[in-house]
């Protein structure tokens, strides 16, 4: 009995080369848009300076009262202040609590000084802050509130703080990157 050579059987049909090659681009190009998309790298290389003043009392018409006997015009109270420490980017600049006349905190960013990311936000915590890695991602552990998207890397800027929040319960204060779950900077609040 001979032996034949018979063909060997494929279990599947072979893809031309240039299907292949067009699938791996199509696939490398997809890949690409969904990394610049997560990761925004632009970001770095782009600074929003914002500008605000600290927000005072809404003014009312004096009534005939309070004209015969003006009462002295209350001044914004720093409540706390801290100065900001980097953790994922080199951050600085000071976290002041403010009570305004009217009663309402705020939250007040000087010379900030920070990258620019994607989906910043700014938070109040009751996290403590710690140098270095170790701190950079404590202040999701606990009570946090956040007051807002960043409004820009640079500059002085004021974030309300909630009526029904205790301002007093917080300790700190990060710069947020919702998306990485990682503080950019943060700064404890001491009492002024």
């Amino acid at each position: 009995m001979t032996q034949q050579n018979q063909p060997q059987k494929r279990w599947g049909t072979r893809i031309p080369r240039p299907v292949l090659t067009t699938l791996a681009a199509f696939l490398l190009a997809l890949l690409l848009g969904v990394g610049l998309y997560w990761f925004q790298p632009w970001k770095l290389w782009q600074n929003a300076t914002v500008h605000e003043s600290l927000p005072t009392a809404p003014t009312s018409q004096p009534t005939a009262q309070a004209t015969a006997h003006p009462l002295p015009p209350t001044l914004p109270q720093t409540l706390a202040q801290g100065t900001l420490i980097s953790h994922e980017h080199a951050t600085t600049g000071t976290a002041k609590l403010i009570r305004l006349p009217d009663g309402s905190h705020t939250l007040r960013l000087e010379n900030l000084d920070t990258s620019n990311g994607p989906d910043l936000r700014v938070w109040l915590t009751d996290a403590p802050v710690k140098e270095g890695t170790a701190g950079w991602r404590v202040f999701d552990d606990g009570k946090y509130v956040s007051l807002g998207k960043l409004k820009g890397n640079k500059g002085d800027q004021n974030y309300a703080i909630p009526a029904d929040v205790n301002p007093s319960a917080y300790t700190s204060v990060t710069i947020w990157c919702d998306r990485f779950d990682v503080s950019f900077g943060a700064a404890t609040l001491t009492t002024a």
